[in-house]
């Protein structure tokens, strides 16, 4: 049996790194092809001593993705971003941002049934619509074919007396390519999102790449620009982005030196990152010696279960305990870091419920900040049915949905919000009993419903927090649908589709994953109340415990009366 389990392992890896090898020969390929159409085309740059390497450097410090889908008809975008990378460099870093009319249709000729959009891909270019002759380029990366059909929803009809377009010609909201790079840093493409959101964009696709030495290159389909001044949104975005990360970098530079020059005693540091929050935090009153105040010398590791972009998650032990240990990463420790930090020990020190992780007590003195939970042994449900490749029958999958909803339930009444419920967020005890963790994100409801927009993760995010409207604890119903249809289906949500164009389709074209046509009609009707495009529409936990409790009752009674009927 154990040779049996090693042979498929090892079957299991060799498939893994001969895909890998593929992609890297595609890679290779997409260099040599964007080489080849640059000379070709007797591009000046092209034909410069070291552009080659240039090239290739370029290819090699970005992911393997980005070769994968950059639409290569397109060679000439590969020597933008190339070169809005360098300019983010040097001399001293800078955002780096271009903008253009983007080429996604044509005006038709007066018929209204002609084509007016086309798709792109990396390989074949446009299908069905000569662009040689279109006004502007087509993305550099192509659209989904879903966002396609969203721009082309966006037609207007329009009279211009010049007859140049007659009435009966379709015209489009003009469409625009978004292209940023600049210093990479954690919560960067939310940061981005949220600006572009802020000076009316409507996101219609993204494309997101960081680089090995740091940096970021970021690019986006938008409309919703009042005009086709293409320099003057550039303008904007410039004026927007350096003061944002101005902002950013003045907020870690004054806390870096209050730590240098130690002008904070250990415990006062901490302290400064609880108070005076913006109106989606709250203080946490210092009521001197904590008991919950760990000395970081009594914790021993054993091994790195996760990691983060701020922080490692080990297994660990203390006075003999096994632990879960969140460990912030010092190089990571700016003001926004540090804030979440002091919120989420807040929290934690405030609940108390069986289907909620049990806080155990934190270390609070930089640079040795963590967090010590209990530690569970079953793992995440996010393993659980996607590493795991388990799955839960319908009887097991309502008492998993039941434990999760008394453990919202409970901090809903308690004004908190968890803001990231998500498989990977829940977490099973060697019973298989289920608890709600991680609250790095989580806040306390306030009464004007206004919260920090974008938090969470995309692809169980409710659509107002997308949009940047306020939100409140319904917010966390919405993501809950999307965990029970995650139990239901053991798929990802929307899998085929990039996090941010899954988002994007949810917002603007109301996508709902599909619901299997089996599901019993209880859980159907669950289902979509819970992700209405509505927060008022969905129901509370209160509720929705109420309901599978019914449902599990009513499951058992009709498994009791098959039985009955098939014995008799």
């Amino acid at each position: 049996m154990e040779d049996a389990v090693s042979s498929s392992s090892k079957g299991l890896l060799e498939l893994s790194q001969s895909l890998t090898r593929k992609k890297r020969r595609e890679k290779v390929e997409v260099f040599q092809d964007v080489l080849r159409r640059l000379r070709e085309s007797n591009d000046e740059e092209a034909n410069q001593p070291g552009f080659e390497d240039e090239l290739w450097a370029h290819f090699t410090k970005l992911p393997l993705r980005y070769a994968l889908d950059v639409n290569i008809e397109r060679a000439q975008d590969v020597v933008l971003h190339k070169n809005l990378l360098q300019m983010a460099h040097h001399p001293n870093p800078a955002p780096a941002v271009e903008v253009r009319l983007m080429q996604i249709h044509r005006i038709s000729d007066g018929n209204p049934g002609d084509s007016v959009h086309s798709t792109f891909s990396k390989r074949g270019g446009a299908q069905g619509t000569d662009h040689h002759d279109s006004m502007h380029p087509p993305p550099a990366f192509g659209l989904s074919p879903s966002t396609e059909l969203a721009l082309g929803a966006n037609k207007l009809y329009v009279q211009d007396g010049n007859s140049a377009v007659s009435g009966n010609s379709l015209l489009f909201r003009p469409s625009y390519e978004i292209t940023i790079s600049t210093l990479d840093k954690p919560k960067l493409l939310t940061q981005l999102t949220s600006l572009l959101s802020e000076i009316g964009l409507n996101i219609q696709e993204a494309h997101a790449f960081s680089t090995t030495d740091g940096y970021s290159l970021d690019v986006f389909v938008v409309d919703g620009w009042g005009n086709e001044e293409t320099e003057q949104l550039r303008g904007v975005l410039l004026k927007e982005i350096s003061n944002m990360e101005k902002q950013s970098g003045l907020n870690q530079h004054f806390l870096q030196s209050a730590l240098n020059q130690d002008l904070l005693s250990p415990k006062m540091k901490f302290v400064q990152t609880d108070i005076n929050f913006t109106e989606d935090h709250v203080d946490t009153p210092n009521n001197g010696s904590e008991a919950w105040e760990i000395d970081n010398t009594l914790l021993k590791f054993e091994y790195k279960i996760a990691t983060g972009s701020t922080g490692d998650l080990y297994k660990g032990s203390f006075h003999s305990q096994e632990v879960a240990v969140k460990v912030l990463k010092p190089e990571c420790l700016n003001e926004n870091v540090q804030n979440d930090f002091a919120q989420e020990v807040y929290i934690l020190r405030k609940v108390r419920h069986k289907n909620v992780v049990q806080f155990i007590g934190a270390c609070t003195k930089p640079p040795h900040l963590c967090i010590i939970t209990e530690f569970m042994s079953g793992g995440s449900l996010y393993d659980f049915l996607h590493k795991k490749k388990s799955f839960f029958r319908l009887p097991s999958l309502l008492k998993v949905a039941i434990d999760v909803s008394k453990g919202m339930s409970y901090l809903h009444q308690n004004k908190i919000i968890h803001r990231d419920l998500k498989t990977a967020n829940l977490l099973m005890d060697e019973n298989q009993v289920v608890k709600v963790a991680d609250f790095g994100v989580a806040r306390v409801e306030v009464q004007s419903g206004v919260m920090t927009a974008e938090t969470g993760t995309y692809r169980w995010m409710a659509p107002e927090v997308i949009g940047h409207r306020p939100y409140d604890r319904k917010a966390d119903v919405f993501s809950f649908g999307i965990v029970l249809w995650e139990l239901l289906t053991e798929k990802l949500p929307y899998e085929f589709l990039t996090p941010l164009q899954a988002a994007v389709a949810v917002v603007q074209k109301g996508l709902r994953p599909t619901i299997p046509p089996n599901t019993h009609p209880m859980l159907v009707e669950l289902l979509e109340r819970c992700w209405q495009q509505e927060p008022c529409l969905r129901p509370e936990f209160s509720e929705i415990l109420d309901i599978l409790q019914h449902m599990t009752k009513k499951i058992v009674e009709e498994e009791k009366s098959s039985k009955r009927r098939s014995l008799g």
